[in-house]
């Protein structure tokens, strides 16, 4: 993420004041981590039980596979994919690499925390501060590389560990791009289209950030959270998710819904930049994380977005008389500032007029409940 994107949390500083707990050793919900009950469907929340409604998988060798993440994207804002060319040995060192982080003593992974006003390392969710209770994980972002920090978490073999962040953002960043040009294919868009793309339209001016979340067992997972319901600041997430549940989705008329892990798939969602290039389309998906009281959950998200300073607006493509823009321009790195200031607001704040034809807009989901 460059420097102009990071500029954009400077500008808003978190100061979360409270110590990072050691939460193996609590063997009781503290009262700062209790949510109350939370609006968990009963049919699609643990175990193997789930909903009816299922979020598509999407099989990327498939030859319709534009038309299928296309119907996704229209009406779920999340899908997973499978044969998506990342292989599951890159998959389990990327896991065994955020095991290993968060395993270390709470006073060493300090050594590399998050400073109020920036964007890498160590620390809890920076939406925290939108909420009265705090939320059961921790997290590590990763800006371009994290050798500076990994030499303070692993002094003596930070290297390997350098490796695979620096092979896994690779690897992310071409599946980004495929997936980006299937989303935008799906609505009719070529590579001509969308200029910042480049005369190859091989999307390299792209940003990106790695963010890394642990969500250790719980001893009273129905009244507490783990990652607070928000929509994504960028144009598409990855998500790898270790083979415990706890990712959920919310639906119009459905719900919550759980996004079981699939082996070696991996999870694609819609985020706000986005639901604004489609107008409104392709809407950003509320997600959210619950916790599990026996099992670890480890996630690792590719937040991928346009470079910090083009600006993304509604495509005139998909404009005309009965479809106005819905949004005006915005750059991410004013987006993700507005983001830092208003949280899940942010997305009405930047629209035009309402929507049309019965869109949905990420300020009808203000009043789902959240926790």
């Amino acid at each position: 993420m460059p420097l102009r994107l990071s500029d954009a949390f400077r500008a808003h500083p978190v100061h979360l004041c409270h110590k990072h707990p050691d939460f193996t050793s609590l063997q009781e919900l503290p009262d700062s981590y209790t949510w109350g009950q939370l609006d968990v469907e009963s049919s699609s929340s643990y175990g193997d039980s789930f909903s009816s409604e299922s979020v598509p998988v999407v099989d990327l060798s498939d030859p319709n596979a534009l038309t299928l993440v296309g119907h996704a994207c229209k009406t779920w804002g999340v899908f997973q994919v499978t044969n998506h060319s990342i292989s599951q040995n890159l998959l389990d060192d990327i896991e065994n690499t955020g095991r290993s982080l968060f395993s270390l003593p709470v006073q060493q992974k300090l050594k590399a925390a998050r400073s109020p006003d920036g964007v890498s390392g160590y620390g809890l969710a920076r939406i925290s501060s939108f909420f009265p209770k705090l939320m059961w994980s921790e997290g590590f972002t990763v800006v371009g590389s994290p050798l500076e920090q990994f030499r303070q978490l692993w002094p003596q073999d930070y290297g390997k560990f350098c490796d695979t962040i620096e092979e896994y953002e690779t690897e992310m960043k071409k599946l980004a791009g495929r997936l980006m040009w299937l989303m935008l294919g799906s609505l009719g868009i070529s590579k001509e289209d969308i200029k910042w793309a480049g005369p190859k339209g091989d999307l390299k001016g792209a940003s990106a950030a790695l963010q890394l979340n642990s969500y250790p067992a719980c001893p009273d997972p129905d009244r507490a959270m783990g990652l607070a319901a928000h929509t994504d600041s960028t144009l598409l997430t990855i998500l790898y998710q270790n083979n415990t549940s706890g990712l959920q989705v919310h639906r119009e008329g459905t719900g919550w819904v759980t996004v079981p892990p699939l082996p070696g798939a991996l999870v694609v969602n819609v985020g706000d930049l986005l639901h604004i290039l489609s107008n409104g389309s392709y809407p950003s998906v509320l997600h959210r994380a619950v916790v599990n009281r026996t099992r670890y959950r480890l996630s690792v998200a590719y937040l991928y977005g346009p470079p910090g300073s083009v600006q993304i607006s509604p495509l005139s493509k998909l404009l005309g008389p009965s479809r106005p823009p819905l949004y005006r321009p915005v750059t991410w790195t004013e987006y993700l500032g507005t983001k830092a200031k208003h949280f899940n607001k942010a997305l009405s704040s930047v629209r035009l007029c309402a929507p049309l034809n019965g869109l949905v807009d990420v300020n009808d989901h203000n009043r789902v409940q959240v926790g």
